[in-house]
C-alpha cells in the first residue's frame, strides 16, 4: 500500500494535522470513486444509492423531501434533482401529501428495493474486505476521531 505521499508525489506537509486533513479528503475521494464503480453496474450513483438507503429504512412510508435531504450523507446533494433521476428509472414513486399539497413525498418501488438490496451486497462485499486491512478496535478508535473532529 502506498503512503498519502506517494499518492500525491507531495514529499513534505507543514505538519501532521495538515497532513491528516489532506489524507481524509484524498481517502474520501477514494472511497467515492469505488463505490462509485461498484454501483456503476447498477446504474445509480453513490448519493443515489444513498437516497434510496434512507427510503428502504422507512419500512415503505413515504418521506418528504425536505426530509430526505436531512438524511442525505452529502448535505450538498440535490435531493429533487436525485429523486427525478431515480423516478425516471422506476426505483422511487413520487406523490403529494394529503394534508400539505406543497410537500411532496417519495417512496422506494419493488425494482428500487430489488437494486438496493443487489447493489448493497456488492458494496458490503467489496468495501468491508477492504475495511478489514483495520481491525475492530482501530475501526472504532477511527470511528471516535472522526465523531471528535466534526464536533
Amino acid at each position: 500500500m502506498a503512503s498519502l505521499e506517494k499518492e500525491i508525489n507531495q514529499k513534505d506537509f507543514k505538519n501532521e494535522h495538515q497532513k491528516a486533513l489532506v489524507n481524509i479528503m484524498f481517502t474520501s475521494a477514494w472511497v467515492t470513486g469505488q463505490i462509485n464503480s461498484l454501483l456503476k453496474p447498477f446504474n445509480i450513483s453513490m448519493q443515489q444509492f444513498n437516497l434510496l438507503r434512507i427510503l428502504r429504512g422507512a419500512n415503505s412510508e413515504p418521506i418528504s423531501m425536505k426530509t430526505l435531504g436531512e438524511r442525505m450523507i452529502d448535505k450538498n446533494s440535490n435531493a429533487s434533482r436525485l429523486v427525478e433521476k431515480l423516478r425516471k428509472k422506476e426505483l422511487v414513486e413520487r406523490t403529494l401529501s394529503d394534508e400539505d399539497r406543497r410537500k411532496v413525498n417519495v417512496i422506494i418501488t419493488k425494482e428500487g428495493l430489488k437494486i438496493l438490496d443487489e447493489a448493497s451486497i456488492t458494496i458490503e462485499t467489496d468495501m468491508f474486505a477492504q475495511m478489514r486491512a483495520i481491525t475492530t478496535d482501530q475501526a472504532k478508535q477511527l470511528n471516535m476521531m472522526l465523531d471528535q473532529l466534526r464536533n
